[in-house]
């Protein structure tokens, strides 16, 4: 391989939800030189021809005129690839968008995790639509608590901020009680205004996929002040603290997701509820993928997004 080639290598990671695919091309120096986007590639979510075409057609974009040598896939729905058939169609894929290695898969929580931190062990805590907290091992999950998905848990995620947020809304309707600000802004968003407001809201919510409940999550932050939208941040938070604490056996907690943002309500709580621990914020799954696929291509020097240089 000529000097010339060498410059051109890079090791691509991707972060592959269901609604959108990121990707990014980091070189040996921890640089990122290209970036990509398209839609989902979860296969649990979509065709898994549609889902490997998105993730490809991301790769493409970031990759560039560069070469790439490694490919770290961090994903939901990862175990969709154990089905022969769906593996072909994401190594087929890959493969057409010039990724030279076979791909390492991660879960979504891993790549996360590595986004926040350099350390190998600790926890992560992702909190979006949904909820979950990994116990994170050398850089691999070792332990979950939570991830039950809406039906059954994802206590503290938006999903379940946005129900509580109806349901007291009509708890609030049914007993003919005068709305605060959360009930008056629920009211505004799913049927226009409080007239009929029992039959309308529950018709409403019921005919609408559960997982659209989540819209409802920010007019909680919103209306932090209204006394009910404040009871459902604490136990939004004290609901979240526990998952990571349970999952905890060591090292930095890693917070990612909308909810756990720092500058939201329930971030903010999340964090004092917290205090002791050493608590990290990951921004960006993706650029933790590409610092685990750099550090396979290139070795363990690459300085970490976060800023340093791990030799782990």
């Amino acid at each position: 391989m000529t000097e010339e080639d060498a410059v051109g290598e890079v090791a691509v990671g991707v972060d592959a939800g269901g609604t959108a695919t990121r990707a990014v091309a980091v070189t040996a120096s921890g640089e990122v030189v290209g970036r990509g986007e398209s839609g989902g590639g979860n296969p649990n979510s979509h065709p898994p021809a549609v889902a490997a075409a998105n993730i490809g057609a991301a790769i493409r974009a970031a990759v560039g005129s560069h070469t790439a040598v490694s490919c770290v896939l961090g994903m939901a729905g990862a175990s969709g690839l154990s089905d022969p058939v769906v593996a072909e169609e994401f190594r087929s894929a890959l493969a057409a968008a010039g990724v030279r290695a076979p791909a390492q898969v991660r879960s979504d929580a891993e790549v996360a995790f590595a986004a926040g931190t350099a350390d190998p062990d600790g926890t992560v805590l992702i909190a979006g639509t949904g909820s979950i907290a990994m116990r994170i091992t050398d850089r691999r999950h070792a332990s979950t608590v939570g991830g039950w998905g809406w039906l059954l848990g994802d206590e503290g995620s938006a999903f379940w901020i946005g129900r509580e947020a109806v349901r007291t809304t009509i708890q609030a309707v049914q007993r003919d009680e005068r709305f605060g600000q959360l009930a008056s802004a629920v009211l505004d968003l799913a049927i226009g205004g409080p007239e009929n407001a029992f039959a309308r809201l529950i018709r409403a919510v019921n005919a609408d996929a559960p997982v659209r409940l989540a819209r409802f999550a920010p007019l909680v932050s919103l209306h932090a002040d209204d006394p009910v939208a404040a009871d459902i941040i604490e136990r939004a938070a004290r609901a979240l603290a526990a998952q990571a604490v349970e999952a905890w056996s060591g090292g930095p907690i890693v917070l990612v997701g909308t909810v756990a943002g720092p500058d939201t309500p329930i971030g903010a709580r999340l964090r004092a509820i917290l205090d002791g621990h050493d608590v990290r914020t990951a921004k960006d799954g993706v650029a933790g993928a590409g610092w685990l696929a750099a550090r396979d291509a290139f070795g363990a020097g690459v300085p970490h997004p976060c800023g340093g240089v791990t030799v782990a």
